[in-house]
Formats: structure tokens, C-alpha cells, sequence
């Protein structure tokens, strides 16, 4: 079955549709020897090529794919390659025979958490989507102090530079001094929107982590800088997050789980008028947020295969230890 050039290309994990256009009206790729379009049909058996280089694509299509998580440390950027030479998050990833990493949305250079990598440009491209509104889940040190109204206009929108944005929850993870750390929900991925929502409102991040894409949580055994590949049943999950079926040769067929409210993942939110922010000190007890059943706690393998780069030692302030990190 013939597929626009765009989707069967990234589904065979040569980059994102948006990638794989640029190529085509670059003239990069060539079909059957002809200057491929934009939008043209083709399927695998048919000769293309890109950049002069051969594709298989009938190998990479039906091959089984891969996600990878990775805990990304601040300093590092979200680029293959970088003129100035700082280290990028491709750097500590594995070696892959088929296919290519691609990286699911970016971190800023300052920010680290959690990064998901995946062979399957397809998966990669709807787990971007706006249309999707996967959610994405930040621990934040807050410098300065935060009131109730604040947080109520936080969760009721505030209007920035490029739109009206606002988090979908609020939680108080606890702190102490001048440092305070919340967790924020939002389900879209906008340039440094996390960090522009609160100093909106007057006061500054001096940490920033991401500790959940969709139902992937980033795992507290995972040290900054390493990585750690999926297995069958996370991989069945995140596919049917995008209404995919994850193929590995089996019938399963994965469906879009219920979408549950705040007070069901455990996360009391701000409403107007008043507030239900509050809690026990994460240190005494990790945050009820988005916390993993006794099956995905059960399917984690005790030993994770991970990267070269050793974890850091952390700034001012402890951090609190998040349900939702492991």
C-alpha cells in the first residue's frame, strides 16, 4: 500500500515528516531516479534515495522498533552536532545497525529530565503533535515568593509573548528557605514555557527537571547522563498513548488508555477562590503524582543498561525524590 513519501520515510526512521520535507525540496531524494515531491506515493519497493545513497526500505519498515529514555543533564544540547562544541544529548546514546535515534521534542541546555529517543519517526511525530496533547510532567525550584493568586493564574492562563499559556496542575512538592519546589503539568511543548509561565509572574527556575513524558516516567535508579532502552510492555503503552500498535510480530493490539483527571493521578490542582496545594514534605514522602502500577514497577528490569557518563552532584537546594521519578 502506497504512503505519502513523508510518512513512510519517517516511519522507516530516516527523521521527522518535517525533516523528510525539507529533504525532498532540497532535492535530496530521488524516486525510481526522479526528483522526488512533496506529498508523492510510494511504498517500499520502490528505489529511493537520498543523498545518493540507496534505502532499504522494506528492512527498516518491517523492522522492530526501538525507545530509548534517556536522563539528560543540564549543559548538554538537544542537536546532533554543535558548532561550538558543547556536548550533545547524542553523544552517550547507543550504537543502532537499522535505522537512526530521533529525539522526541528538546530540553533546553539549562533543563534536564527526562528524553525519549525512538527508531519510528511515525511514533516520534504523533507523540509531538499538538493534536495529541501528550502530557508532559516538571519538577521546579521556584526562587521567590509564590502565593495562591499566582498559582491560580498559572492554572488560569497567562498571556505571553506568542500566546495565552497556562499549566493543566499545579502540586506543592515542599522546601524549605527561599527554595521551593512545585510540580506542573502542561501538554504542549512551546520554547522554554515552563520557565516563561512563572517568571511571568515575578519570580525565577534555578532548577528545572522533566520527570514525565505521557506514561513514561523517568525512573529514580536512572542517573543523570545515562540511558535506558524500553521493553515490550512501556513500548505497548506508549504506542497505544497515539493510538499505534507497537509490532513485534505478536497480535496484541494496544489501546488509548482513559484519560484520568488530576485528583485520580493523585494531584490536588488550584482552583479560583481558592486553593488545595499542600502536602507532606517529599522528603518524608515521595509525591502521589503519577505513580507507576504494581505491573510497570514489576516489568522494570533490575539492572538497566546504561550509558558512560557518570551522574553530577546537584546545585543549591535538595531536591525532593517525586513519586513520579520511579
Amino acid at each position: 500500500m502506497k504512503e505519502r513519501i513523508q510518512k513512510l520515510l519517517s516511519r522507516a526512521g530516516y527523521g521527522s515528516r518535517r525533516e523528510i520535507e525539507r529533504m525532498v525540496n532540497a532535492g535530496e531524494i530521488l524516486v525510481n531516479g526522479q526528483r522526488a515531491e512533496s506529498g508523492q506515493a510510494i511504498d517500499e519497493n520502490d528505489q529511493v534515495t537520498l543523498r545518493g545513497q540507496r534505502l532499504h526500505l522494506s528492512s527498516r519498515v518491517n523492522a522492530t522498533h526501538k525507545v530509548l529514555m534517556y536522563h539528560k543533564p543540564a549543559g548538554e544540547v538537544c542537536t546532533l552536532s554543535d558548532p561550538d562544541g558543547r556536548p550533545t544529548v547524542f553523544d552517550s546514546l547507543p550504537k543502532i545497525r537499522a535505522g537512526r535515534w530521533i529525539m522526541v521534542g528538546r530540553l533546553d541546555i539549562n533543563t534536564d529530565g527526562l528524553l525519549l529517543f525512538t527508531t519510528d519517526g511515525e511514533l516520534a511525530n504523533k507523540l509531538m503533535h499538538p493534536s495529541s496533547e501528550i502530557e508532559r510532567e516538571y519538577a521546579c525550584r521556584v526562587l521567590g515568593e509564590v502565593n495562591n493568586e499566582m498559582l491560580i493564574r498559572l492554572q488560569e492562563g497567562v498571556e505571553l509573548e506568542d500566546g495565552k499559556a497556562s499549566f493543566m496542575r499545579i502540586k506543592d512538592a515542599g522546601g524549605e528557605g527561599v527554595n521551593h519546589w512545585y510540580h506542573v503539568v502542561l501538554a504542549e511543548g512551546r520554547n522554554r514555557e515552563v520557565r516563561r509561565l512563572w517568571e511571568s509572574q515575578g519570580v525565577k527556575i534555578s532548577r528545572l527537571i522533566r520527570v514525565r513524558y505521557g506514561n513514561i516516567m523517568l525512573p529514580r535508579y536512572l542517573r543523570s547522563g545515562h540511558h535506558k532502552e524500553l521493553e515490550v510492555r512501556e513500548l505497548r503503552k506508549l504506542y497505544g498513548l497515539v493510538n499505534m500498535a507497537f509490532e513485534d510480530g505478536s497480535d496484541f493490539t494496544a489501546e488509548r488508555p482513559e484519560r484520568r483527571s488530576g485528583a485520580r493521578l493523585g494531584m490536588k490542582s488550584v482552583d479560583s477562590g481558592r486553593t488545595a496545594i499542600g502536602g507532606s514534605h517529599p522528603s518524608a514522602r515521595r509525591s502521589s503524582l503519577a505513580r507507576p502500577s504494581s505491573s510497570e514497577r514489576s516489568s522494570s528490569p533490575a539492572r538497566p543498561t546504561v550509558s558512560r557518563r557518570p551522574s553530577s552532584g546537584s546545585g543549591a537546594g535538595k531536591r525532593p525524590q517525586p513519586r513520579g521519578r520511579g
